[in-house]
């Protein structure tokens, strides 16, 4: 058996947990100067608007970001794979229409600061480019099993 099937009340802990796992995605966007529509954005103020951008960051944090955005994506799309049950539950925080709006305004700009970087060391760059792909594969798989669950599956049912 399925620990949630044991334990229905942890569906109720995936509800509290989904707006951290959001505010994964918005702090990621956040970092890189970008924001999200329909995100609850606070209002910036004004001596913040020194603009760091994936484009012109240290590289340290250009690498943490890309290897956290791809343990939050594998570790999503694993959660999912083995527990397609929790579908219901994500969707009810809008998560497709985040995770898409997401993926168009990371992605692009995450590959091509990592695309136009210089590096002294060429196996940092394909460490990067493989992460940031492996991280998008699973984006799309992510969206794949939601899709399937929540507008598929119940039309075969």
């Amino acid at each position: 058996g399925n620990i949630f099937t044991q334990q229905p009340s942890y569906f109720s802990d995936l509800d509290e947990t989904l707006p951290t796992v959001l505010q994964v995605f918005n702090n990621i966007l956040h970092k890189c100067g970008l924001q999200c529509e329909g995100a609850s954005a606070e209002p910036q103020k004004l001596e913040e608007k020194v603009s760091v951008t994936a484009g012109n960051m240290p590289l340290q944090e250009l690498k943490d970001i890309v290897l956290y955005l791809c343990d939050t994506c594998t570790t999503l799309w694993a959660f999912l794979d083995v527990f397609p049950l929790a579908c219901q539950t994500f969707q009810k925080h809008e998560f497709c229409y985040r995770l898409a709006s997401f993926y168009e305004l990371a992605i692009p700009d995450l590959e091509s600061a990592i695309k136009k970087r210089h590096y002294e060391d060429n196996s940092v760059f394909a460490d990067l480019w493989r992460r940031i792909s492996h991280s998008r594969k699973k984006m799309i798989e992510v969206f794949h099993i939601l899709i399937n669950q929540v507008c598929l599956q119940p039309i075969l049912e």
